[in-house]
């Protein structure tokens, strides 16, 4: 963790069904030799207190990355706001003195360096309860700071009144977001297609020069 942050749990969102890649897990296609999911744990795990992961189906096939898994406890992949909610879960239960949770989609290879505490900065600064990512003017509602203690209010936004996009339940808060530059290369790009690991892969190189 960087110092003069507060203590922030980690967790990487592989809970999706990877359609646009025909099935399977898109954080294990292979980028410059590396998986994916390889390069957002090396990018994450010098920012935050711990990581987790979030996948739903048979978690051994993460085993290699020693990463505790979670999946969602709300039924019917309702998208990233359940992933979201197991962190928080995960997170009151088993360290109880964190308040707050980093989601990063595990598809992301190229995540700042300075994630967490630009995250935390802007969180600070507008004294909001939430804080998300953006760049070129878009915003990147899956890569944000969750508050711990708004966990019960998200299991009855999902359980209840059936939300599923993640802007619509930030609305009910004060939002805090970030940016970054997207030269040389926008750091939240992610993997979403075949054609997309292809120009992954001449980004890694960009990167790697950066």
């Amino acid at each position: 963790m960087p110092p003069n942050i507060p203590s922030t749990l980690g967790v990487l969102l592989a809970g999706g069904l990877a359609r646009r890649m025909g099935g399977g897990d898109k954080p294990m296609r292979t980028i410059g030799g590396r998986t994916i999911l390889e390069r957002v744990i090396a990018r994450l795990t010098p920012q935050c207190d711990r990581l987790i992961l979030n996948a739903n189906g048979d978690p051994a096939r993460f085993s290699a990355f020693g990463l505790t898994v979670i999946a969602d406890d709300v039924p019917d992949y309702p998208g990233p706001l359940a992933g979201i909610l197991a962190a928080l879960d995960w997170t009151a239960a088993n360290r109880p003195e964190v308040e707050w949770v980093l989601s990063a989609a595990a598809d992301c290879p190229f995540l700042p360096r300075d994630l967490l505490a630009r995250l935390h900065e802007a969180r600070a600064k507008e004294n909001a309860q939430l804080a998300v990512a953006a760049s070129s003017g878009q915003s990147h509602p899956v890569i944000g700071l969750w508050r711990v203690d708004l966990r019960d209010a998200l299991r009855h936004s999902l359980t209840v009144e059936d939300i599923r996009k993640i802007d619509r339940w930030t609305a009910r808060y004060r939002l805090a977001t970030a940016s970054w530059p997207t030269e040389p290369l926008d750091p939240f790009f992610n993997a979403n297609t075949v054609e997309d690991v292809a120009e992954a892969e001449r980004l890694a190189a960009l990167d790697a020069a950066s």
